[in-house]
């Protein structure tokens, strides 16, 4: 071949060495831009694994603070539990105390009731002899020669038995007291409840 430029066959040649560098050129600019695009590429999975990782570490801490909060509102409803449980207990106490203060005030009430029947007199006494008219100017004559003539009443006899002198749920003062003693016993309760 020849070297002059004026010839057909060598202008053919210096043509195709150029496009045998640009090719090489393209090919090495090719293979540059495919190795930057898989360094990106490799570069975007690393930062997409760390982002996976950065969720996968938010969702864990999520899970551990959301078990502890179930675990405080457990530990809260167990408290709740055990002071509801003291405040019944506590009630209970209060309604077994208020009932032994209502048996007391039972038996009280009983024996109270025994002390008044014995200390009620066990004769029979009449008008006459609580009261005797008094003698002076304005005294009718007849009242007053009973006076001074020491006239008495005499005790009547105590029979056992008549319906009068039994005492029963009947009587009005024993009703009257049951009441009373009935209104003591539940007012001390609902004290002892609201207390």
């Amino acid at each position: 071949m020849s070297e002059d430029p004026q010839k057909p066959g060598a202008v053919a040649a210096g043509d195709e060495e150029t496009r045998v560098q640009d090719a090489a050129a393209a090919q090495q600019t090719a293979a540059s831009d495919e190795a930057t695009a898989q360094a990106d590429r490799a570069d975007a999975e690393a930062r997409a694994a760390e982002i996976r990782e950065e969720v996968r570490i938010t969702d864990e801490r999520r899970a551990e603070e959301e078990l502890a909060k179930a675990q405080e509102a457990e530990e809260a409803a167990e408290r709740e539990i055990a002071k509801r449980e003291q405040k019944r207990r506590e009630a209970e106490e209060r309604r077994r105390a208020a009932a032994a203060d209502a048996e007391r005030a039972r038996e009280h009430a009983g024996e109270a009731d025994e002390q008044a029947r014995a200390a009620q007199p066990s004769s029979t006494v009449s008008g006459a002899s609580v009261t005797s008219p008094g003698v002076g100017i304005e005294t009718d004559p007849k009242a007053a020669a009973t006076a001074s003539a020491g006239a008495r009443a005499t005790p009547q006899p105590r029979t056992t038995g008549t319906p009068e002198q039994v005492e029963g749920p009947d009587k009005p003062e024993i009703q009257v007291a049951a009441a009373f003693g009935g209104a003591f016993l539940v007012a001390r309760i609902l004290k002892a409840i609201a207390g």
